[in-house]
């Protein structure tokens, strides 16, 4: 593995672990609070063990944002220094508004997680919804940040210069609003249908099932809200990629060839070489619907860009079908829980209704990392889309492949420990809150 791979896997490995736990805890805080309403206005205490219960797994998944966030604001400046060097006085806005957002989500958890019997009852809910907020502003600020590396925005490049440089501008540039509402969806489902999942899992266990049936309700009614959404978010998406990255939508469908009526591909195997995919099942005009609107438009194929600046199209379209499949089925499932929910709320304590939620404990995570490969490899060559290569941003300093395997090592060990605490306190439901 050569310096340049090392850094791009560190970058990747990185962000693969810290999107997990940045999901989870931008949305957690939105259960919480929905949990500690209802015990405001029901009075059931079941809700207040829940609350307390999730504050617990909030302030876990916080820490580990923390530092596995903290450690890629070091990775950007050690293995992209070139890249930080111009970008980093043009996006720097969002990252110095996120550090606020950061310090307000950490003041109020500190109320909220200490204020039980010592505040008002509302102004301590209050403080609750703010972490969520706080931590969604701070989630938003980090993708707006990526959505300028995809739609450089607030500059003028002249002759190799970044000049007239307007942060504004860069931080509302035309990707963010897109990138944005797909990603609070993203987290929203995946966050949804694991938290779901895993009280599904206690259910059928038969432990605690008052305490997580209504645990259960209120993170599947996220879930089924969010996977419902979804495909409109996608759509959206898609054609806002069509319009600015044309090479990435190519790549994401594997689409060689530039034509009018171009089918959407499902499943099929990319052959780079050859520019054909095999095994593919084929919707026609179904892509120049995704992307214009009209059946009949012409969608830019891989033809039309220098093989230089194509992405690499197995990956990409790899990632997308496994972000769209897997997107399919927890919008199956949440179609479902909502005709349960109209018509037939006979079937919520069907075994195998918890046992879906169960199976797709892990789907939505996937779909998300599946998505972020999509957004981050389908930009390649470029770190910043049409303006600076990766290549030409990475550290010239030797020997990244150790750092590399000590990074990794370090991730994995805090994942296991992130799991052992999250399990220890599931077991723990029962003992840990009263009654009464």
């Amino acid at each position: 593995m050569d310096d340049f791979i090392a850094a791009r896997a560190q970058m990747a490995l990185s962000l693969g672990f810290h999107i997990i736990f940045a999901c989870i805890g931008m949305m957690m805080p939105f259960f919480m609070a929905v949990a500690h309403y209802k015990w405001l206005k029901t009075g059931d205490i079941t809700y207040k063990n829940v609350t307390k219960a999730w504050s617990r797994g909030v302030a876990i998944f916080f820490a580990t944002g923390a530092v596995s966030g903290t450690v890629l604001s070091f990775e950007l400046g050690l293995l992209w220094p070139e890249f930080m060097k111009h970008a980093g006085p043009i996006f720097g806005m969002p990252f110095s508004l996120e550090g606020t957002a950061f310090f307000i989500e950490a003041i109020a958890l500190g109320f909220y997680l200490y204020g039980w019997n010592r505040f008002n009852k509302w102004f301590h809910w209050i403080t609750g919804v703010v972490v969520g907020v706080s931590g969604l502003a701070s989630g938003i600020l980090v993708v707006a940040a990526n959505a300028w590396m995809n739609s450089p925005a607030g500059f003028d490049f002249v002759n190799g210069q970044y000049l007239n440089i307007n942060p504004i501008t860069a931080m509302f540039n035309d990707a963010w609003l897109s990138q944005a509402i797909h990603m609070i969806l993203a987290t929203t489902v995946a966050t949804g249908f694991a938290v779901a999942g895993v009280h599904a899992l206690m259910i059928l266990k038969g432990k605690n099932i008052i305490f997580h049936t209504k645990a259960f309700q209120i993170a599947a009614l996220f879930a089924v809200i969010g996977a419902i959404l979804q495909p409109f978010s996608g759509d959206f998406s898609a054609k806002d990629i069509a319009k600015r990255q044309p090479a990435k939508l190519a790549a994401m469908e594997a689409h060689f060839k530039t034509e009018e009526r171009a089918a959407l591909i499902i499943g099929g195997i990319p052959d780079e070489e050859k520019e054909t995919v095999r095994y593919a099942v084929k919707i026609p005009g179904a892509l120049s619907f995704l992307a214009h609107g009209d059946f009949n438009k012409e969608v830019t194929g891989l033809d039309a860009i220098a093989k230089k600046d194509r992405p690499p199209v197995a990956i990409v379209h790899y990632a997308f079908q496994v972000m769209v499949m897997l997107g399919v089925l927890m919008l199956l499932i949440a179609l479902l829980y909502l005709f349960i929910l109209w018509r037939k709320k006979s079937w919520l304590d069907k075994r195998w209704l918890l046992k879906l939620f169960v199976a797709a404990i892990p789907a939505g995570f996937i779909a998300v990392e599946a998505g972020w490969t999509v957004t981050e490899v389908g930009r390649q060559p470029w770190i910043i889309h049409g303006i600076m290569r990766t290549a030409d941003a990475v550290t010239p300093m030797p020997g990244i492949v150790y750092s590399f395997y000590i990074f990794t090592g370090v991730y994995v060990s805090l994942s296991v420990i992130v799991i052992l605490l999250l399990y220890r306190q599931v077991k723990m439901v029962g003992k840990l809150y009263d009654k009464s």
